[in-house]
């Protein structure tokens, strides 16, 4: 993909640096080596890399002057347009660098965010990822309106997300550059709004789902573990899926049949990865309610990846800070196609793990039974009157449940559905015999 102003691909040089202050099961050449992977598919040519050991991060430069210098004598080596830190920058860390060196300095959470403007394809994903991209550059402005514009090749159509532009700097958020801080703002307020539209839209959309008293499952798992593939083998669509990082950001759902007749929603979702930006996960919370609101995920583990326990722990990760680490799972170690002995995969180490090869269409049919087994395990049928003082737990029982019959009587609210077993104590007092 060409991505340069002019049309060319841009020439990047990547810096990690590991310090005693990182707390991470990664190792730095292995978080350097898929920040490569990120900068391939943002469509840079990448022509070095440099790790910095440091006690910890220098305040004005990230590594250190020393360290800063030599970097500039590689860019004249080189002759790199571009270097992408493997950890988010400070505004003045950034500003530093940029003024010691003759290239562009972009960090991974600029980097990821430019991946996700390429691949936005609806108006919900561009609005989720401007927002993201505004919120991030914000405090990056001061003084440098014009730089951006001039970097990204001029201006262009805020709909056209990811067409042109320089790597970091694309996007729908693009053309908002050149605004001032009050416009700027003004435009997050709006996009806020926009979005939470979509929030409403979305919740109504599961609210009419959960009516049906289908169970919902979502796909969810590392970036480029292969859920989109596995996706369309389960419920036999044509979704894009293909060998490269965060090709899917809106969730897309689809009916299918699991073994004795149960009816289920498949969700595809955004994949995860490490060091995923904070400002991202909350921009794109409307998305990730479609996770929130499941009731059982479906985790995909790219079985043959060297690094496949640290990338699954990353996803616990990410649940667990979305609060839903104890939700009913089921793994699905894919690609085993790939592996040499797939007999000797340790499936003690994820919860519920069946082997699959979803591109082979190996291990559909165990897998669609253990989601079945799981399911059933993990839901009740109740009937309960909830007094109108506890319309909480009538919310709840709607969010976390699946109603099939609401009736308001004299004494309260009549509910007849499926709740998961981990809330039946809350419903105990008021269950019907």
């Amino acid at each position: 993909m060409e991505t340069g102003a002019h049309g060319r691909h841009e020439h990047a040089y990547l810096v990690a640096v590991e310090s005693d202050e990182q707390d991470s099961l990664w190792s730095v050449e292995d978080s350097l080596s898929e920040l490569e992977a990120l900068a391939s598919t943002a469509g840079a040519d990448v022509v070095g890399t440099m790790i910095q050991r440091l006690h910890h991060p220098d305040v004005a430069t990230y590594i250190g002057k020393g360290r800063a210098q030599e970097l500039g004598d590689l860019e004249k080596q080189l002759g790199f347009d571009l270097v992408i830190f493997d950890d988010e920058l400070s505004p003045s860390q950034q500003r530093n660098l940029e003024k010691m060196l003759n290239a562009r300095v972009i960090d991974r959470t600029a980097l990821i965010l430019d991946i996700f403007a390429q691949h936005a394809r609806t108006r919900e994903g561009r609005l989720q990822v401007e927002l993201a991209q505004l919120e991030y550059r914000l405090p990056r402005l001061t003084g440098r309106g014009v730089a951006f514009s001039q970097q990204a090749g001029g201006t262009r159509s805020a709909g056209a997300a990811g067409v042109g532009g320089a790597i970091g700097v694309r996007g729908p958020g693009e053309t908002k550059l050149e605004m001032d801080r009050r416009r700027i703002r003004s435009r997050i307020a709006d996009l806020r709004e926009d979005i939470e539209n979509v929030r409403e839209q979305r919740s109504l959309h599961r609210r009419q789902r959960a009516a049906q008293a289908i169970p919902v499952v979502a796909i969810v798992g590392y970036t480029n573990a292969g859920k989109s593939t596995l996706f369309n083998a389960l419920t036999e669509s044509q979704v894009i899926a293909g060998d490269k990082l965060f090709a899917t950001l809106d969730p897309i759902t689809r009916h299918q049949m699991l073994p004795g007749n149960q009816e289920v929603l498949y969700t595809d979702t955004v994949g995860f990865i490490q060091k995923l930006p904070a400002k991202l996960i909350a921009a794109f919370r409307a998305t990730l309610e479609e996770v929130i609101d499941a009731d059982l995920l479906l985790e995909v583990v790219d079985a043959s990846h060297e690094n496949a326990i640290e990338q699954s722990e990353t996803v616990n990760d990410v649940l667990h800070d979305l609060q839903i680490g104890e939700k009913p799972r089921v793994t699905a170690l894919n690609k085993i196609d790939l592996l040499d002995e797939p007999s000797e995969l340790d499936l003690s180490l994820y919860p519920n793990a069946v082997p699959v090869s979803a591109l082979k269409h190996v291990g559909l049919g165990a897998l669609r039974e253990k989601i079945a087994q799981v399911l059933a395990d993990s839901m009740e049928m109740v009937q309960v009157t909830i007094p109108y003082e506890k319309s909480e737990l009538v919310e709840l029982f709607h969010r976390r449940g699946r109603v099939v019959l609401e009736e308001h009587r004299a004494e309260g609210t009549f509910l007849t559905g499926r709740i998961p077993r981990t809330l039946e104590g809350y419903y105990a007092p008021y269950l019907e015999f």
